[in-house]
């Protein structure tokens, strides 16, 4: 099974628009991961291999349907492979960082198969430790089988 993304970590960009990707996704990352525009106002990165199978699924979706082919479009033309330095960067294009609001001060989030870049004012918008909040969130996924 592969290795799974949890957790988060604030790092800082730096005037260039590098960012430390921490030590614990960067080994499972790998050398070439692939940042793109997330739905939720932050920015996905994929190790190489879960990209391509992201974007097999979307190709596997009928091409006919507008939805489809604009969600294509969409993430496709916003993502880009980047490489990790040897430092333990990996350079996020402006472009993205503009698109995303990413100046100086960002957070990492593991989500299981991918992980999250998300402007640190942004992230913290979002309370994600109200315990009633988290109750809301687990009954409304109650239709899709999962256990708390």
């Amino acid at each position: 099974m592969a290795e799974m993304f949890t957790g988060k970590y604030n790092h800082s960009i730096d005037t260039k628009g590098r960012i430390i990707v921490p030590a614990k996704f960067k080994k499972n990352i790998g050398e070439e991961p692939v940042v793109s525009l997330g739905i939720d106002g932050c920015l996905d990165i994929y190790p190489r291999d879960r990209w391509e199978a992201f974007v097999e699924s979307l190709d596997s979706l009928p091409g006919n349907l507008s939805k489809v082919r604009n969600i294509r479009r969409a993430l496709m033309a916003n993502s880009t492979e980047c490489e990790i330095d040897k430092q333990g960067r990996i350079l996020i294009p402006q472009w993205l960082r503009e698109k995303v609001g990413l100046d100086k001060e960002a957070v990492f989030v593991g989500v299981g198969k991918k992980i999250e870049l998300w402007n640190k004012e942004k992230f913290e918008a979002i309370d994600l430790s109200d315990t009633e909040s988290l109750e809301e969130l687990a009954d409304g996924l109650s239709e899709y089988n999962i256990s708390f």
